[in-house]
């Protein structure tokens, strides 16, 4: 029987089989990687809206897609911080890049002295968030690059998988403890990819992490505004301008970040980008999509905003980010003040 929780637990624990893990931001990501997980014998919790949860506790949460079809029942679930009753040796940061903040200062104290929290978010700066509560020692990144969707309240569907979960540590931020927590990080990938989601450990997280943003900044706010999926956008000879200079924005901020990354030009990138990376989510639609339109609150201050951010501070032009990042805060008004009017 699933329940909401307030159970305890010890601090201590000599496996990762036996550590307790926290999803914290049970969406559509964070229910699929805790069910996959608990599926394959790990103490597993979910924090995340109450809607999903109790759905969850009726009727186990339900996976569909690319991992397989699977019904995952006896996870403890929890609808607020507050809730949690017991530390966790793992906690996976599920959360949107504007919660990271909130969610930190919330779970400050659900973190074990030797735990690790993984950011497994889109965007850049929430391994810097999250350091600023747990320290270097106990933070980790991921790029987590497939794609998944929740057709239901209780339900997680995996609709495309581009690429394995990459974990690691970032050493221009973690600096001389970046070489232990290659280890952790080796841990955490192997425990997730033996329970069926394609995992790897990487010593710098930095470089896979910025090819996604490449990607993403390219991809999510045309998908947004144009409510179109990432083939169309390739496709159409007036946006693909707009996705190439996106990137080439992008690929020079990194490089005055020194970030390694695997290219030698934006040109080199663009052609894995529309021959290797986009084919297998060309019909996958953006997330931000989802959340423009129904939340009417994006990431886009971690993605293309935080690229107009660095380029601001480098010298470097972005106008194309900051074109992007612009139409699309306009269209969350656009949908926050429809709400306030309906909700008169």
């Amino acid at each position: 029987m699933n329940t909401l929780s307030n159970d305890s637990a010890t601090d201590n624990f000599d496996t990762m089989t036996d550590t307790p893990i926290l999803i914290a931001g049970a969406g559509a990501i964070g229910s699929i990687l805790g069910g996959m997980l608990h599926e394959a014998g790990h103490d597993v919790t979910l924090l995340g809206r109450r809607a999903h949860l109790e759905a969850i506790a009726h009727d186990g949460l339900r996976i569909s897609g690319l991992l397989g079809a699977r019904t995952v029942n006896g996870m403890k679930l929890a609808d607020d911080p507050a809730k949690l009753g017991m530390r966790f040796g793992l906690i996976l940061c599920t959360v949107k890049s504007y919660d990271t903040e909130s969610i930190a200062a919330a779970l400050a104290n659900r973190l074990t002295d030797d735990g690790v929290v993984v950011s497994m978010q889109n965007g850049l700066g929430n391994i810097e968030s999250l350091i600023e509560t747990f320290g270097r020692r106990r933070v980790l990144g991921a790029r987590v690059i497939f794609g998944a969707e929740m057709p239901a309240a209780g339900s997680a569907h995996v609709t495309v998988f581009a690429q394995p979960v990459a974990i690691g540590p970032a050493p221009a931020i973690h600096r001389d403890d970046a070489p232990a927590l290659v280890d952790r990080a080796r841990a955490i990938a192997t425990m997730i990819d033996a329970a069926g989601v394609p995992t790897v450990s990487v010593e710098d997280i930095m470089p896979v992490l910025w090819t996604k943003i490449l990607y993403n900044v390219a991809l999510n706010p045309l998908g947004a505004i144009l409510q179109l999926h990432y083939g169309a956008l390739a496709a159409d000879p007036d946006v693909r301008p707009i996705m190439d200079r996106a990137i080439d924005e992008a690929f020079a901020v990194a490089r005055a970040l020194d970030i390694a990354l695997p290219f030698s030009s934006p040109a080199e990138y663009r052609k894995t980008f529309y021959e290797q990376l986009l084919p297998p989510t060309a019909n996958h639609r953006p997330t931000m999509l989802y959340d423009l339109h129904v939340r009417g609150r994006t990431d886009i201050g971690a993605l293309n905003g935080k690229i107009v951010e660095l380029a601001d501070r480098f010298g470097l032009g972005a106008e194309t980010n900051r074109m992007l990042t612009r139409l699309v805060r306009a269209a969350e008004r656009v949908t926050q003040n429809t709400e306030k009017r309906e909700n008169r």
